[in-house]
């Protein structure tokens, strides 16, 4: 098992050496004394895991053959009670190959098949040392897991089988009537692609960036957040970048339905050495219903961009935006406009969602393609659940423009199945 770069701050590795010591030294110390309020919160913690099983198919266009995944991720956590405010948590994951690896994992060099970005391998998720300040205020320090809001622009990427994981110090505090403030300086990203990935950049983000996010619930009608992520990358200086943005969610009751909006806005430009080329905004409007449950809601959502630089979310989820096809992880230098219906509902205790895109260019406005998105998903009971997914796109021929985006006019098919069991 391998556990590099997991405390990348010097301050955090001697926070560890002393935690350590203080463990060996308190369990010298009689019964009556401090040992056994220590050992009560070992004792009493809580042991959690997953396991969860994934066979992926992709079927793209330029490969002569299918992309065939079968990968099992195992992650096993345990969580200290509370001791004078303070607690621990450690957890560890794996991922496995069931089975040949028939899919290029970005690190196998099996570029003759379609990506599948679930490299097998061996970690530590997240290690942090937790305390408690009263009943409004947190803080961790170490690696953890930091998922805002919808994870559009900050999130753990939980739906590929390594999770993406951030070194650092947060803060969340909710003292403030109706509000919940969340911060947090961030040292080092562990991303999804594992770290015996042989480029660097995949592998980590190292980086000394600032996230700020403020979430007011007063408003009846629904919730305004604000934030600011100032993105500063040790490494690649050039894309360090700030967003700064508003969002307000909320539902209203009219009648027998309920009325579902959401709208949102960011401004992102060059941070500390970022290139001067990072000039760009984000836009979402979506308005629905919720009826006799039925969930319907149209959305248009923009990524800008002019030709040169198109607006970057380098530490988002990105598989829940843009289609499940993932054919917009990286948002082009023309931008993207993404004018999409989703519809949702319960039968029969299985959650139905279904969703149809049409993508196209913020700038020059050429189309790039559609796409259909299915799933089903099944609880079986508390631990254990089911989860049939398709993924359609279509790309247009005109996606070619002046040549950037060749890829975009290629045609996937992506199909997955899935059992999770969680305790």
């Amino acid at each position: 098992m391998s556990t590099r770069n997991i405390l990348v701050p010097p301050a955090f590795r001697q926070t560890f050496k002393i935690t350590v010591l203080t463990a060996a030294l308190t369990s010298a110390i009689p019964q009556a004394q401090a040992a056994g309020s220590l050992m009560d919160a070992v004792t009493y913690g809580t042991v959690s895991g997953q396991l969860r099983y994934r066979f992926e198919n992709v079927d793209q266009e330029g490969f002569a053959k299918d992309a065939r995944a079968s990968t099992l991720r195992t992650q096993l956590g345990f969580l200290t009670d509370s001791y004078y405010g303070f607690n621990a948590f450690l957890q560890f994951e794996n991922v496995a190959e069931i089975g040949a690896d028939h899919y290029n994992n970005t690190n196998n060099g099996q570029t003759q098949y379609p990506v599948v970005a679930d490299p097998a391998g061996t970690e530590v998720n997240q290690v942090w040392l937790g305390y408690e300040a009263g009943y409004d205020t947190a803080f961790k320090y170490g690696r953890q897991a930091i998922n805002l809001d919808n994870q559009r622009f900050i999130g753990t990427v939980g739906w590929r089988q390594n999770e993406q994981s951030y070194d650092a110090f947060s803060l969340v505090n909710g003292s403030l009537p109706s509000t919940v403030v969340t911060a947090a300086y961030v040292t080092n990203v562990n991303r999804i692609f594992g770290e015996d990935h042989p480029t660097p950049l995949f592998r980590n983000y190292a980086m000394s960036s600032v996230l700020l996010n403020a979430t007011y619930k007063g408003f009846s009608a629904g919730s305004l957040t604000g934030y600011a992520y100032l993105l500063d990358f040790d490494d690649a200086p050039a894309i360090s970048n700030k967003s700064l943005g508003l969002r307000f969610d909320g539902k209203r009751p009219l009648g027998d339905y309920k009325l579902l909006y959401t709208a949102e806005y960011a401004a992102q430009s060059d941070y500390k050495d970022g290139a001067a080329a990072i000039d760009a905004d984000y836009r979402y409007v979506g308005l629905g219903v919720d009826v006799d449950g039925w969930q319907v809601k149209a959305n248009y959502e923009v990524l800008g961009g002019d030709g040169v630089y198109g607006f970057a979310t380098p530490l988002a989820t990105l598989h829940a935006f843009n289609g499940w096809a993932d054919k917009f992880l990286i948002t082009p230098a023309d931008g993207i406009e993404d004018l999409f219906l989703t519809v949702g509902k319960t039968v029969y205790e299985v959650a139905l969602a279904a969703q149809y895109h049409a993508y196209s260019s913020d700038h020059l406005g050429y189309d790039y393609g559609t796409e259909w998105d299915l799933s089903a998903t099944k609880k079986i009971n508390k631990w254990f659940s089911v989860l049939a997914k398709y993924a359609t796109y279509r790309g247009d021929s005109n996606a070619s423009v002046v040549a950037r985006n060749a890829a975009l006019t290629q045609d996937v098919d992506k199909f997955w199945l899935q059992g999770e069991l969680t305790f």
